[in-house]
């Protein structure tokens, strides 16, 4: 599989450098609601194309040599839909877990969490833990799952995480580094994302991982997620490769 991704045709997808992968990948899945509507099919339809999508995304990603990729599943604002639409997204993400984790398992991916789970039914919170304990010492690709992430709540309770500690004595205001709060947060092993991938012709960042973009490199497409294939992801990828990443810094030839 490696091999075919990295010497495609003229035709396909640019060929990848495997030298030049992005370790953390975070996708906004945008578009279920509206690649369904296009069809005459209810939003549940949608979202649940969407989240068979992500099964092979998964794969694909680790199959390139991607280290993390954390994708938003359900973001404290979608609270506010309709309360049926937001029944079914828990019950899609339980639906998903149950299917999948044993298949990401036997894949070597790690699965993990990151978000208010708190939130959550008593169910989904065990079903969480079951599969983050299950697949905890994978070493292939890790999937961070946003679900009840916000990127100003995961802030906020950073900062009173941090407070806490300087209160209690434990770490003084000079421990407070960039590098420290990063190992605060909810991604902790994988903070800063190289690269930002978003669907259906949206070209916002909506309140995900507000600290972890600040360098991230993104590419957007009209494609609604239904239809994000590993060959869009290959796409994705080439077009990163292509990028001069300067951190803030001056080209070569200024």
């Amino acid at each position: 599989m490696l091999k075919k991704l990295f010497n495609r045709k003229q035709s396909d997808t640019p060929a990848i450098d495997s030298n030049a992968i992005p370790k953390h990948v975070a996708i906004i899945m945008d578009g279920n609601g509206r690649w369904a509507k296009r069809r005459g099919m209810p939003r549940s339809m949608g979202h649940r194309a969407g989240a068979d999508v992500l099964k092979q995304i998964v794969i694909a990603a680790d199959d390139i040599g991607i280290r993390a990729l954390t994708v938003y599943g359900f973001s404290t604002e979608n609270w506010k839909r309709p309360e049926q639409e937001v029944s079914l997204l828990m019950a899609l993400i339980k639906e998903y877990l149950n299917n999948n984790v044993k298949y990401m398992h036997e894949h070597n991916v790690r699965i993990r969490f990151i978000g208010y789970i708190g939130a959550l039914s008593e169910e989904l919170q065990q079903i969480i833990r079951d599969a983050e304990l299950l697949t905890q010492n994978n070493t292939g690709l890790t999937l961070q799952l946003a679900i009840n992430y916000g990127g100003r709540d995961e802030i906020v309770r950073t900062i009173r995480d941090i407070t806490s500690s300087v209160k209690a004595g434990t770490i003084t205001t000079d421990d407070i580094t960039e590098d420290y709060v990063s190992s605060q947060l909810f991604t902790k092993e994988f903070s800063d994302v190289d690269l930002l991938i978003r669907p259906s012709s949206d070209f916002r960042i909506s309140n995900f991982l507000l600290w972890q973009l600040a360098y991230a490199e993104f590419w957007f497409t009209d494609l609604h997620w239904p239809d994000f294939t590993k060959e869009t992801l290959l796409e994705a990828v080439a077009a990163y490769q292509k990028r001069e990443r300067r951190f803030g810094g001056l080209r070569d030839e200024e």
